[in-house]
């Protein structure tokens, strides 16, 4: 073992994220299943893959298949190459410095240009071809070229030395709204792109503006591939889509009961006294806190589950602990598994009850737990004491 596997081990001794690699499949391959025939899944994998680990996540996908990566910085495309994931890595932020545009060309990224001064900088500092996606804004008003001069943005790029267009792309603003009309004026403006570059003669590479809600919402906004981020991870864009797709959750957080102790009536808990107990209770400090990842907020308001039972967590969150009310579980002892989120015993608690007491995003919750979490695959399996 290296002192780095080492340290990991210490740390999932105290907390840590399981990632189930059934459920990832599960949900690789039910979103291939609604794809259009040609078009292929592209696995969103920035931000750590939105909290549940970049590298293992991207080993599994292109195990079972996927060629295609997107990542929002350099780094993180980097650390995709040095652990040999082969397939294509789009950097979808917007990159200038000729560092990075070196850093790009050495790890064989595809980077995102969004306007002409960026892509005559790379020109510039290139010395061979370059594959590289351009990004059109149609509505988003983030990342990208205007869309009514898209043409000439397209044309302009073709004419400098060393960048071969792989595709161009757009992203959707409003997928995930009930009322789909701006989504579709979004893909009119894009569309309209297209076609006035294939009446100028220009060849058309790869089209792609559908993220996990448009992938969901329709065929027609597959193009040639689809931008999966949220739900490869198992997390709908919204309710609707449950009737569309069976996604599993992949994430499951867990952390370990350090103490347990008796408490009498009127007696406060945690800072600032924001709980005290109306009655006599029985504790137990959990091994995690905020700067795991936990929200703060929630303080008061979440649930775990201990030994497959719903349990109230009591007062304010702190750094490093949680407090949990486990006066109704006899049994419960130091070293058990406590679930914040996933499944124990057929009980499952979700991101989405986090991001709703929350008045959040599921994105938030899964991509807000920390490095100080070890990250670790698993097929599905008992949760209760492992002692």
């Amino acid at each position: 073992m290296t002192e780095s596997d080492s340290i990991t081990a210490l740390a999932a001794e105290r907390a840590w994220i399981e990632i189930d690699e059934g459920a990832i499949a599960h949900n690789i391959h039910a979103l291939q299943s609604l794809l259009k025939p040609g078009t292929d899944l592209m696995a969103v994998v920035k931000a750590n893959a939105y909290g549940h680990g970049a590298v293992l996540v991207a080993t599994l996908a292109e195990a079972l298949g996927v060629k295609f990566f997107g990542v929002a910085t350099v780094p993180e495309g980097v650390e995709l190459r040095q652990a040999g994931i082969c397939g294509s890595i789009l950097v979808m932020g917007a990159v200038q410095s000729r560092s990075q545009i070196e850093a790009i060309a050495h790890w064989h990224l595809e980077p995102t240009l969004c306007n002409l001064s960026q892509a005559e900088i790379f020109s510039k500092v290139l010395s061979a071809p370059l594959p590289v996606h351009l990004k059109i804004d149609t509505g988003m008003s983030r990342l990208g070229y205007p869309w009514q001069q898209g043409i000439d943005f397209i044309g302009q790029v073709r004419a400098l030395h060393h960048l071969h267009i792989a595709s161009i792309y757009s992203h959707l603003a409003t997928a995930d709204d009930p009322d789909p009309s701006f989504m579709k004026e979004q893909q009119a403006r894009f569309d309209s792109v297209i076609e006035r570059t294939r009446a100028a003669g220009i060849p058309i590479p790869a089209l792609h503006i559908a993220n996990s809600a448009g992938t969901l919402f329709s065929q027609a906004l597959h193009y040639d591939r689809v931008r999966v981020g949220l739900s490869l991870y198992g997390i709908y864009p919204s309710s609707e889509f449950a009737s569309v797709i069976d996604l599993k959750p992949v994430m499951q957080v867990r952390a370990r009961i350090a103490q347990i102790k008796d408490l009498p009536q009127g007696i406060g808990v945690s800072y600032g006294h924001r709980y005290v107990t109306s009655k006599p209770c029985r504790i137990a400090i959990v091994s995690i806190g905020y700067a795991d990842g936990v929200p703060r907020n929630l303080s008061n308001q979440m649930q775990v589950l201990v030994r497959g039972q719903v349990v109230a967590q009591l007062g304010v969150i702190t750094m490093d602990q949680i407090v949990i009310d486990v006066t109704d579980i006899a049994d419960a002892a130091v070293g058990d598994i406590v679930t914040l989120l996933g499944q124990d015993g057929g009980r499952q608690i979700l991101a989405e009850a986090w991001s709703q007491l929350l008045d959040t995003i599921p994105y938030e919750i899964v991509c807000g737990f920390q490095q100080r979490l070890p990250r670790c695959g698993f097929r599905l399996r008992s949760t209760h004491t492992d002692r």
